[in-house]
Parts: C-alpha cells; sequence; structure tokens
C-alpha cells in the first residue's frame, strides 16, 4: 500500500524498519547485475560516476536527479544522491550505447551491524576507491536512512523514491524545537499544515494549538476537533491589551507622538484607579488625588483610591466611559498640562472606536467580564472539551487591529504555559508569519515581534511551541527562522528564498537545496531534528472533509458562494 493515500499509518514504532538488507527489492527473476556504473572521481563530499544508457531511452532502472544510490564497499555501502548527469560526448548517438557521468553527493554509509540489522550513519568513514560499483539504493536501505531509532515516529506521507516506504517524523521533536513550513502558492502549504496539526494531536493529546489564520481557510479541515473563533463570536477584551498594544489600536498602527503616549497613559491610569473606587465618589476627587496634589512623573505608575500601584499594562478591568470622563476632566484643568488640542483628539479617536461595530469585539462586552479566566479558557481551550484547536479567524478585523490582537494572544500563550510550569502545553501557528516578524525590523509591529521571539527562544522550557507558516521565507525573520529546528521546504522558485533556507538548516546540502525550484505540489525536503536525515517526501492526501478551503468556497477549489448586496455591505459595515 502507498504511504501517500488517506488511510496512512497513524504511527511507525522505533526500530520498525531495522531489516535485513541483504535482499534487493527487485522481482528475483531480474538479472543479479545490480552495478549501474563505477566510481571515476571521488572529493570529500562528492563523488563522479561513470555509467552507459543505451540508446532507446530511460529504463527504470536508469539514473535520476534527486534519487539515492549506493557505492557496495563490502560490509559497508555509500549512499549517495544524485544531483547533475551530462553525457561525455556533445552528441547522443542513437546506434551505440552512450557514456554519462554522474555527480552524488555523498550523504552516509549504511553499515552491517549485529544480527545483519543494518544501521545508517550520517558522514563518511570509509572513501569509496576509483572503479568501486555504484548500485540501485535497496529498499531495506533506503528504509533504515529515514528510520527514527529509538525514537516513535508518525507517518504523514511517503518517500518519492520510493512510495512504499513511509515518510516519518518524530511530533516531539518538531514540537519542542519548533518547526516551519514554507512553499510558494498553490504548492500545498494549508493542507500540509492541516496534515501536521491532526497527526501533532493525536500523538500529543493534551496539547492545545492556537491557529492564527489569516485567510479563514483552516475552520472547514479540523470539523471534529476545532473551535472557530471570528470577529462575530470574539471577545477580547480592550483592557487585556497592554500599553503599546491598545496605543497600536487608538492611533490605527501610525507612531504616537509623545504627548499621546502620555496622555493615554495618564488617562488609563486613571479609569483604571476610577474603576476601584467606591461608586460614590466623582472622577473629579481622584484627579485631584492622582493629578493635582503631585508633579507628573510618566515613569512612575499610577495609584488607585487604596494607594496600590496601577501599572499601565496591568491586565485589570475599567471602563471607557470613565476614559472618556478623565480627558474631560484633563481638558478642564485651569493650568492644562497637555495640549487641549491633543486631549480632544484622542477623546474623538476613542469615541470612534468606541461606537465602530468592527471594534465591538474589544468593547461591546468588555465590562461584563471582570476577569481574564473566560476569555482564556475559551479561546486556549481549558478545558479542552474534546476540541484541542482553536482556529483564530482574522481575516474578519480590521486590519490595522490585526497585528495588536496577534500580539495579545502570543504573550498569553506564552505566559499560560510558563504559569502552568509546563502543565499545558500550547502550539502557536501562524499562517503568512512574515506578516508579524518580517526580516525588516522597520517594518511590523513590535510587540507582536517581541511575543514570538519570546516563544522561539524560552518557549521550550515552557511548553509554549511555535509553527511558522510563509510563503516568503526570504521575509521572515532570520532569527525566528533559525530557532526551528524542523523545516519541511515545499516549492520555492525564488534564489533568495533558497538560500535562506540553506543558511537556516546546518545539514541542507547545497544539491538538496537545488531541488526546491522543481519539486511537485505536495511534495517537500524535509530536514532538522524531527527526522532521522534530510529526506524527501510526498505529504499524505487528506479525504476531503478534513481540507482547508477559502470561506465560501469547496475544499476542492470550486466556485464561491456569491453573497447577497444586504450580506455584503453588512460584512463591509463590519455588523
Amino acid at each position: 500500500m502507498a504511504a501517500d493515500g488517506p488511510d496512512v499509518q497513524l504511527a511507525v514504532k522505533s526500530g520498525s524498519h531495522e531489516r535485513d538488507a541483504a535482499p534487493d527489492r527487485r522481482d528475483p527473476l531480474q538479472p543479479t547485475d545490480r552495478v549501474l556504473g563505477r566510481v571515476v572521481a571521488c572529493s570529500g563530499a562528492r563523488a563522479t560516476i561513470s555509467a552507459t544508457l543505451e540508446s532507446g531511452g530511460a529504463s527504470p532502472d536508469a539514473w535520476a536527479i534527486g534519487k539515492m544510490i549506493s557505492i557496495n564497499l563490502g560490509a559497508t555501502r555509500v549512499v549517495g544522491l544524485v544531483y547533475e548527469m551530462r553525457a561525455v560526448k556533445p552528441v547522443w548517438e542513437d546506434n551505440s550505447e552512450n557514456a554519462v557521468h554522474v555527480e552524488v553527493e555523498l550523504l552516509g554509509e549504511v553499515v552491517e551491524g549485529a544480527r545483519d540489522k543494518a544501521i545508517f550513519r550520517n558522514g563518511i568513514s570509509i572513501y569509496p576507491p576509483i572503479g568501486a560499483a555504484a548500485h540501485r539504493i535497496r529498499a531495506g536501505d533506503l528504509a533504515v536512512i529515514h528510520d527514527l531509532g529509538a525514537r516513535a515516529g508518525v507517518a504523514i506521507g511517503a518517500l518519492t523514491q520510493d512510495s512504499s516506504i513511509p515518510a516519518t517524523i518524530s511530533i516531539d521533536a518538531m514540537l519542542s524545537r519548533h518547526f516551519a513550513l514554507v512553499g510558494t502558492t498553490g504548492v500545498g502549504k494549508s493542507s500540509a499544515v492541516a496534515l501536521l496539526l491532526r497527526k501533532a494531536i493525536q500523538a500529543r493529546p493534551k496539547l492545545r494549538v492556537l491557529v492564527l489564520d489569516p485567510h479563514n481557510e483552516y475552520a472547514h479541515a479540523f470539523p471534529d476537533a476545532a473551535l472557530t473563533i471570528d470577529a462575530a463570536g470574539l471577545d477580547l477584551p480592550f483592557w487585556m491589551f497592554q500599553f503599546e498594544e491598545f496605543s497600536d489600536v487608538v492611533f490605527r498602527g501610525r507612531p504616537a507622538l509623545d504627548d499621546e503616549n502620555d496622555i493615554l497613559r495618564e488617562v488609563i491610569a486613571m479609569a483604571r484607579g476610577r474603576y476601584r473606587m467606591p461608586a460614590n465618589q466623582d472622577i473629579s476627587r481622584d484627579l485631584n488625588a492622582t493629578v493635582l496634589k503631585r508633579p507628573l512623573d510618566p515613569g512612575a505608575p499610577r495609584r488607585g483610591a487604596d494607594g496600590a500601584p496601577i501599572p499601565a499594562d496591568l491586565p485589570a478591568p475599567y471602563r471607557i466611559v470613565d476614559a472618556l470622563a478623565a480627558i474631560d476632566e484633563l481638558v478642564g484643568l485651569h493650568e492644562a498640562r497637555f495640549p487641549r488640542a491633543s486631549l480632544r483628539s484622542l477623546k474623538v479617536r476613542i469615541e470612534g472606536l468606541y461606537a465602530d461595530p468592527r471594534y465591538q469585539f474589544m468593547f461591546a462586552r468588555a465590562n461584563m467580564i471582570e476577569s481574564m479566566a473566560p476569555v482564556v479558557g475559551h479561546i486556549f481551550r481549558i478545558p479542552q472539551y474534546g476540541r484541542p484547536i482553536t482556529v483564530f479567524q482574522l481575516a474578519g478585523l480590521p486590519s490595522e487591529v490585526v497585528n495588536a490582537v496577534a500580539s495579545v494572544l502570543a504573550r498569553i500563550a506564552f505566559n499560560l504555559a510558563m504559569g502552568s510550569q509546563g502543565g499545558y502545553e500550547i502550539l502557536l501557528l501562524c499562517e503568512e508569519a512574515h506578516r508579524y516578524v518580517p526580516s525588516d525590523h522597520a517594518l511590523g509591529f513590535a510587540p507582536t515581534r517581541q511575543a514570538i521571539a519570546r516563544i522561539a527562544k524560552e518557549g521550550r522550557k515552557y511548553g509554549a511551541y511555535l509553527g511558522v507558516v510563509t510563503q516568503r521565507p526570504g521575509e521572515l525573520d532570520p532569527t525566528i527562522l533559525s530557532q526551528c529546528s524542523t523545516i519541511f521546504a515545499m516549492r520555492l522558485a525564488n534564489d533568495r528564498d533558497q538560500q535562506i533556507i540553506r543558511a537556516a538548516i546546518a545539514d541542507a546540502s547545497a544539491s538538496t537545496i537545488n531541488f526546491l525550484s522543481s519539486i511537485g505540489n505536495r511534495e517537500a525536503i524535509a530536514f532538522g531534528e524531527g527526522v532521522a536525515t534530510a529526506m524527501r517526501m510526498r505529504f499524505a492526501t487528506l479525504p476531503p472533509a478534513e481540507l482547508p478551503a477559502m470561506a465560501g468556497s469547496t475544499p476542492e477549489g470550486g466556485p464561491r458562494r456569491e453573497p447577497g448586496l444586504e450580506e455584503l455591505v453588512s460584512r463591509l459595515r463590519g455588523s
């Protein structure tokens, strides 16, 4: 059975590919001579093999770019990867055999161990001599090369070279050291992500997954395992935003001026203090207590009626009406401490946000929720109730607030894992990750970058994991990509993107990377900690009911439903 079908085996236990490597995989009736050519040159990392090809064209035994071959040295078989072929003569002769030179990269050795069990070792201890015979690699050797050894693995597809051999990965290594999936548009990234997530939650039942979905395509992929949160069903109170995040929302993504930030910080602190006061205490008394009796120190924490400090980033509730009242009181001061024009401008901005139906997820029910617990429990599936995945649809949110929302979610994911001391394992999957952590630090939103970078650098200690998906690895912060120790590289046509992948993976051979511009859809080259060795593989096919689909379209990519005019206008208004 081919391993790329929907009924691919879920798990491949350790050592399952340890087998007697001596038998050839060919039909016993075929000729016993398996020699394809002879080594005519060898360097530290490469070898040249001389072979002859018949004029009649390719045969099943012919050389092919990207395939592995073996060079027999007795108890040791050197494994090579074919990356270049050329005819010795400049012309092709139709009526005779033609000599060719085949360039191979030396990857490692298959060594016969105890009880005739073969093992694979990276690196070369014995180099092939001139004249050594090159063979088609045995199926047993190919399986041994990609065997995870003592680590448990799951099958996610099949090897491109031999579809009878499953492509296996270690979910534990992939998650705990983060992973990335890169590839250009249309190569099957989304379906590969859906497959990896399904395998992850099957192997780690306690894992919680938060998918930042900018195109609203993953809700269809997990009908039985995910909760979908869209703009209409989202409750993310404004008071859970840290100061920089809320400032980014208020000023619609533009950098705030110093006066504007100082005013907003003061207003939020006063509103928080007011929220903690008795109902009969008016805001003017708070204003006198907190502002008039001492000069403003922007770096000092504000204090409430009980004298306790109120940090600007404290996730404590406050009311927008109190913030607006605080602005009015500041405007009415006899000795204005802030420009009145700036105060009035801030009030108009906050009132506009509060009345905008697109921002109701922040304001409509914010003061019905006085604790972070219900929000965090809902988004991060505590308890799971059989649905460990949360698909967070970002497409329905205003574009200027997406970065701030992503920052809030990434920050809470890390804090939740850290606060639980590893009791909660959380995977944050970032689709279109170059939007949040671009390579140009002048772009993007600094708090989002910091929150995601913190997961990448420190998260594994606490059970916070990162999955990065992008079609533009050249535009992704290389620091983030370098923290991903397992990379699935699908087709990449851009030279810069290929160079980024080469730099990110220490054991990525130059010849393997060269295949990235021509591999097929659903194919990938997997590198890193999650695999035994770099492998070219094809992801398994998911059933239609588990494929991602854009909103309004079929999973197979059929036509999208046309909404009515009233429905369309309602969407545009955010209502």
